[in-house]
């Protein structure tokens, strides 16, 4: 059974997303605060973490930026606020996905759902490559890529990506010189049912970049194709 933590301060909202979740056939707890809800994360594994954005101890955004660099988990985000930017961060910093309230409980059910499908799906694409004997390890123009560990290295200096963010990467480099549009990167990376917009693959795009480039603005990897999309450059 697949384990949730939920991290809202608001009971009614908490208790009404356990519910339905909790028929959908997961383990959920519910935690109210940041902080104790920072400690739950390091101490046990879950499988998706839904998390408010205001919220008391530490908001987050907060939670995220910190957990990002020591676990490789799905992240939903949720808030009240509406503003792009806030979507913007929450993505920027490796969330997954992200919902506005109010919303309705189906819907998250949904793209919990479509979320741990998707994760799963790649990690047995990755183990089958390694029980094929494929390589585990890419290697361009100082970028290397340990797909088995899921470590990215930059003139041997190691770089920390989300895993979606990896995930894009990786894609991207398996098929090198090769143009994909937004909407074909977000089917294959996050998945043909996935809940969500493609102009999360720009953001992601952006992080790489920021993380991996000498100097963004002029990529030397991950390239735009104007009109048509992006392309790992060898």
């Amino acid at each position: 059974m697949k384990r949730i933590l939920i991290v809202e301060d608001d009971s009614s909202i908490a208790e009404l997303e356990k519910d339905y979740l909790e028929v959908a056939g997961f383990q959920v707890e519910v935690c109210p605060d940041g902080l104790e809800a920072f400690s739950l994360i390091k101490e046990k594994d879950y499988d998706l973490l839904i998390i408010d954005i205001m919220l008391p101890g530490m908001d987050g955004l907060e939670i995220l930026r910190h957990i990002q660099e020591e676990k490789d988990i799905p992240v939903l985000l949720v808030s009240a606020k509406k503003e792009e930017i806030d979507k913007i961060k929450g993505l920027s910093l490796g969330a997954d996905d992200y919902i506005t309230k109010p919303f309705s409980p189906g819907e998250l059910v949904a793209r919990v759902q479509s979320h741990l499908k998707n994760y799963e799906r790649l990690k047995k694409i990755l183990q089958g490559n390694v029980k094929k004997q494929e390589s585990s390890l890419l290697s361009i123009r100082g970028l290397r890529i340990e797909t088995e560990a899921r470590r990215v290295f930059m003139n041997e200096q190691e770089v920390n990506l989300a895993h979606k963010e990896f995930d894009l990467l990786l894609f991207l480099a398996k098929h090198p010189n090769r143009v994909f549009g937004r909407e074909e990167l977000f089917e294959k990376v996050w998945g043909m049912d996935a809940l969500g917009d493609a102009a999360t693959v720009t953001v992601h795009i952006a992080r790489i970049r920021e993380k991996i480039e000498i100097n963004p603005a002029q990529p030397q990897y991950v390239e735009t194709v104007w009109g048509a999309g992006y392309r790992f450059r060898v």
